[in-house]
């Protein structure tokens, strides 16, 4: 029988919205992925609304979010936790394989490296202005060969001799590929060869100076592909281990941290799942009250305002505290 309290985390991103459900004794009972596809509003409501059926018995104990809109959707929810990805990612590693030593998470648009060491985090890096060490980079370089992105790890593995693709830079990468298609290159040893730069890539900017040791665990979307696996493998020289919610592990840190934080906050500030069914805008004005102009952002939840932030003195947040306390 399910635990009847249960734990919620939801990762956020730009590319992609992962929710999870965890159980009291921190295993994923049900997890879902799908495209945020520009808005994250309508995304996270799209995932609640999957809820409401299996879970309308249950005491959702706590809300964890995290990802680049966790403010906006942490807010919405009203999230007891809101992390950033780099402790999200980490906690939920740390789950899954207590030793490990390092955390390579390559996302749809951005990438990042977590260094453990006897459970915490000693360092990190984050890639979030160039496209070619990221899964739009491959997205991209996929759809150009006519190939699905579930294909394109399938042909690398048949590559025998994978052939140097320039990539710094995503614009480069292309140029190049065509290049080498022109020469005569096999498709098998091009998209190797792409998988190849996409790890130089990373290790050379994201991971620069940094000491990768094993146990490796890679997360993300990214980690589906079996070539980009098998190329950090042959520039690492030691195993590369995918956990079993690769896909999902932000969301699954987001839930750790609230069962973790729960002592803080006793009951629950979610706002129920019915969340889903809500009108929900968000607006902006530039506060007049000093001579910061601050740009303050506002969320509301069928016409009423929630929330307020972006100004520097507080008096917006404020304001909603007092509003809703």
């Amino acid at each position: 029988m399910i635990d009847p309290g249960v734990f919620l985390g939801v990762d956020v991103g730009s590319v992609s919205t992962n929710l999870v459900v965890m159980n009291t004794n921190g295993e994923i009972i049900k997890k879902i992925y799908i495209r945020t596809q520009g808005n994250p509003i309508r995304s996270v409501q799209s995932v609640l609304s999957d809820l409401e059926n299996d879970f309308q018995n249950h005491e959702i104990l706590g809300v964890g979010v995290t990802g680049s809109g966790r403010q906006l959707i942490g807010t919405i929810l009203g999230a007891d936790v809101v992390k950033n990805e780099i402790t999200a990612h980490g906690v939920a590693a740390l789950q899954a394989y207590p030793q490990v030593r390092t955390v390579i998470e390559i996302g749809g648009q951005d990438s990042k490296i977590i260094l453990l060491n006897n459970g915490v985090a000693v360092d990190f890096g984050m890639n979030t202005v160039c496209a070619a060490g990221t899964g739009s980079f491959l997205d991209q370089q996929a759809n150009r060969l006519n190939l699905s992105i579930s294909e394109f790890g399938e042909i690398a593995l048949r590559s025998k001799h994978p052939v140097r693709i320039a990539g710094r830079c995503s614009v480069f990468a292309e140029s190049d590929m065509i290049h080498k298609q022109q020469m005569g290159y096999t498709l098998e040893d091009i998209v190797a060869g792409l998988c190849e730069a996409l790890v130089r890539n990373y290790l050379n900017n994201v991971g620069k100076g940094k000491e990768i040791l094993p146990p490796v665990l890679f997360q993300g979307g990214v980690a589906a592909n079996a070539g980009i696996k098998r190329a950090f493998e042959k520039e690492l020289g030691y195993e590369v281990i995918i956990p079993e919610y690769f896909d999902t592990m932000g969301a699954w840190g987001a839930a750790l941290l609230a069962k973790e934080e729960k002592v803080e906050y006793v009951k629950t500030e979610f706002r129920g799942v019915e969340i889903c069914e809500e009108e929900i805008a968000v607006d902006s004005f530039e506060c007049p009250d000093c001579p910061n102009r601050c740009e303050v952002i506002t969320v509301l939840i069928e016409g009423n305002k929630i929330s307020g932030w972006g100004d520097r003195c507080g008096k917006w947040q404020r304001i909603n505290t007092e509003a809703t306390g």
